[in-house]
């Protein structure tokens, strides 16, 4: 879309460029020095040339160099047009042109992002045709037109932004709403996924609780502690499990460990290779922990993804004694 309104403007402004030189040189009074005039169309035609097509294609923003070429040109071109011509005749038809191509070179500028550039040329255009031809003259033969031209494209371009800001925003907003989506969808899969692990869990001895109304062996006793801490670990600290882990988790509790698991938030940022490697190493810890306390614990730190503490009762006090410290890193070493 852009690519095509910038090729209908550039066909426009090359086909004013060439109408206003082919209305230069339709004379019907020769000049008195036709050197100065045809000196003054091709300065133009070289100037509109540049300013329409340098940098076109990597960018909107006219170069500066373009831009002084222009600036300049609006200075020579009434210059060298009204002195090539007798005063009598300078408010002709044909000598008047310039006040046109002037003003669409200031149009040019300003659509290129050249604004002070483009108002500059308006203003010198103004003081040259009033000295000239007179103020009157001036504005009766082209000069509000001119003017009109670069109100008209400023006001434009201003629009312009603003529509291509707007919409460049309404794109941001729809890219987060989408990723917004996209993560609830996850975030109801993975509660999907947890309950059917709860149920695959605590199913069985639920349904075994409730027809012994209660009555359950020391076995089944077991099995239900166990089936309560696997659910905690699924609520508190799911992002660190796997089978193997949970595997781990599961021996440990057989043997007797009261083992508590804590995710806040320490794999977030990871890659999933080492998410992967993190908890198989986590895996082989609990595994070989023979401590009668395990934390695990996935804390927000720039250094360390889990931290697994161990503890064994007894010490001075009762108090328990840490018998097991391993930090996993977020990098591999």
């Amino acid at each position: 879309m852009r690519r095509t309104v910038r090729s209908i403007t550039t066909a426009l402004a090359l086909g004013f460029a060439i109408y206003f030189a082919a209305r230069a040189i339709w004379w019907t009074v020769h000049p008195s020095a036709p050197l100065l005039m045809v000196t003054a169309i091709a300065l133009y035609l070289a100037a509109t040339l540049t300013a329409v097509l340098a940098g076109a294609a990597s960018s909107i923003r006219m170069p500066v160099e373009p831009a002084i070429l222009a600036l300049a040109t609006s200075v020579l071109v009434p210059s060298l047009v009204s002195l090539s011509l007798p005063p009598a005749v300078r408010g002709a038809p044909f000598a008047t042109w310039y006040i046109g191509a002037v003003g669409l070179l200031a149009v040019v500028c300003i659509v290129r992002r050249r604004t002070l550039y483009g108002w500059a040329m308006l203003a010198l255009l103004t003081v040259s045709a009033s000295v000239y031809m007179g103020v009157g003259d001036a504005f009766t033969l082209g000069l509000v037109g001119s003017i009109t031209w670069v109100l008209v494209a400023q006001l434009l371009v201003l629009f312009w932004d603003r529509a291509v800001h707007d919409t460049e925003r309404l794109a941001d907003i729809q890219r987060a709403v989408s990723a917004w989506n996209a993560t609830q969808l996850v975030r109801q899969r993975e509660r999907r996924v947890r309950a059917q692990r709860a149920l695959a869990v605590a199913g069985p001895i639920l349904t075994r609780t409730v027809a012994s109304r209660g009555e359950l062996t020391e076995q089944e006793r077991d099995d239900a502690r166990l089936a309560e801490g696997t659910l905690r670990d699924e609520l508190r600290g799911a992002s660190l499990l796997n089978d193997a882990v949970r595997q781990a988790i599961a021996d440990a509790r057989r043997r007797g460990t009261r083992v508590t698991v804590f995710d806040e938030g320490g794999l977030e940022g990871l890659a999933e290779a080492r998410i992967a490697e993190i908890r198989d190493e986590l895996a082989g810890v609990v595994e070989s922990a023979r401590s009668n306390r395990v934390i695990i614990r996935a804390g927000r730190d720039d250094v360390v993804a889990v931290t697994v503490v161990g503890r064994a009762a007894g010490g001075a006090n009762d108090d328990d004694a840490v018998d097991l410290w391993r930090e996993i890193r977020r990098s591999a070493q």
